[in-house]
């Protein structure tokens, strides 16, 4: 009924005057705004100010206009349209598909992106082969997504096929219900999926429900239209020069190396051998700025936190330290957890330094611990190679294309320092961003840690 309402009031005043062209109104009162969700796939307000793929792509078209940024965030995706069409904002970028329903009050863009969508379950509850073996389970999606149209399409050959929409929740929430078995399936978006699917890892596709789903920006129809192009030409130009990759990979690169086995046991250990040392990485973290949760990340893909840890080589601690690395610290045992833990805080906090002021963060900080891994002097050897091919050395996601040619002749041969095994700093940094991003949801959403600590399986275990 509110829809309606909307409608009908943009209706009876489209029929009194005609508004100017949404983008001279945006020129004119120098703001850009724009509806979104409060999701990690469009737009979330961290520790560090807002945040997220759709808020990135948006911001950069807002600079481009020469405006201010005004986002407008909803719980829900059912609540954008109405925010369209009562005029509270110009356009959404929000993760939007292009539905028929959709398009009867909105214009859409260049697609900027394709997902697939899939029938997601959990593991054990046994896994529906086809569309068939999914009427009379349990089903639940968001209410106005584009998901309910697509179950709506399945209906009509599928008559007895069933299922709930809930207005007041978000795919995140949807997929929590899915791995504690509050609901047997529903319905998301591969992003969602990737990235939740590292905080529930019993999680699974079932079934590919749809395929290379077009994702734009949408607009009110008639007045919007010049805003419209505008956005298309800085779409599309973003694609040429690389500003739709680097985005992707800032919030997605981690996600598409999936480790089952290591995310169950990263959550156990996060319970069981985390405590031991969690004030020890708060406390490097407070004294060389960096989040404790990013230094106890390095922690486990060092050492999966055990302090008596030794490699092959002769890397020792829960940081792993080499000796020459220890001595240039001033530090005497590598294998003292607080030391190691500091020893290796320090360490990272001066790579940091050491990366070009011209970087922007995140890639400030994913360069710095593909240095942690692989040594500065390598790093300068990469960003001498994405020079050399046209590249911008101050991208991670162009960094990371060249590291790989260091293990190359025909490139190790042209650089100062030389062959490196430039593939492993690479791996090292997106385990590192995947084990972060969990730690950050699991401290985000975690019970006192004495109350489910396996006492037998893990902490009774020898630390070794």
């Amino acid at each position: 009924m509110r829809l309606i309402s909307i409608v009908t009031f943009a209706a009876l005043v489209g029929t009194c005057s005609s508004p100017p062209p949404i983008l001279d109104q945006v020129l004119e009162t120098g703001e850009l705004r724009v509806v979104t969700r409060d999701s990690p796939t469009a737009y979330r307000i961290g520790p560090n100010g807002p945040s997220g793929p759709e808020f990135d792509l948006v911001q950069a078209f807002a600079d481009d206009l020469g405006v201010a940024l005004v986002i407008e965030p909803v719980a829900s995706v059912s609540e954008i349209l109405p925010k369209i069409l009562s005029g509270e904002a110009h356009m959404a970028a929000a993760g939007l598909s292009i539905t028929d329903s959709r398009q009867k009050y909105l214009n859409f863009g260049h697609p900027y992106e394709s997902v697939d969508v899939h029938l997601i379950y959990k593991l054990g509850t046994g896994k529906p082969r086809s569309l068939e073996e999914i009427v009379g389970r349990s089903i639940e999606v968001m209410a106005g997504s584009s998901h309910v149209e697509l179950l709506e399409s399945l209906k009509e050959s599928y008559p007895e096929l069933t299922w709930t929409e809930n207005a007041d929740i978000e795919v995140a929430e949807l997929l929590a219900k899915v791995a504690q078995g509050e609901v047997e399936l529903t319905v998301t978006d591969t992003p969602d999926f990737d990235i939740q699917r590292h905080f529930y890892p019993d999680l699974r596709i079932a079934l590919d429900l749809d395929l290379s789903d077009p994702i734009a920006w949408g607009f009110p129809k008639g007045s919007a239209d010049s805003l419209l192009a505008r956005a298309d030409e800085f779409l599309i130009r973003a694609g040429r020069v690389g500003l739709l990759a680097q985005v992707h990979d800032r919030y997605y690169g981690y996600t598409k190396k999936f480790d089952y086995v290591g995310t169950r046991n990263f959550i156990r250990h996060y319970k069981s051998r985390l405590p031991r040392y969690r004030e020890m990485f708060e406390q490097a973290g407070a004294e060389w700025g960096v989040d404790w949760r990013l230094l106890a990340a390095i922690g486990y893909q060092e050492s999966h936190w055990r302090s008596q840890a030794v490699s092959p080589t002769g890397v020792r601690g829960i940081m792993m330290l080499t000796r020459d690395t220890a001595d240039y610290l001033g530090l005497d045992d590598r294998r003292d957890p607080l030391t190691s833990i500091t020893g290796g805080a320090e360490y990272f906090a001066r790579q940091t330094e050491r990366v070009a002021d011209t970087v922007a963060e995140p890639d400030r900080t994913w360069m710095a611990l593909a240095a942690y891994n692989v040594g500065f002097n390598h790093i300068k050897d990469a960003r001498r190679i994405v020079q050399w091919q046209g590249g911008d050395p101050d991208k991670w996601i162009d960094i990371s294309e060249a590291l790989p040619l260091l293990s190359q002749r025909k490139w190790y041969s042209r650089v100062p320092f030389g062959y490196a095994r430039g593939w492993e700093p690479v791996l090292y940094v997106n385990n590192i961003r995947a084990y972060y991003n969990i730690l950050k949801w699991l401290t985000a959403n975690e019970d006192p840690f004495a109350d489910d600590i396996d006492i037998d399986t893990e902490v009774a275990s020898t630390d070794t």
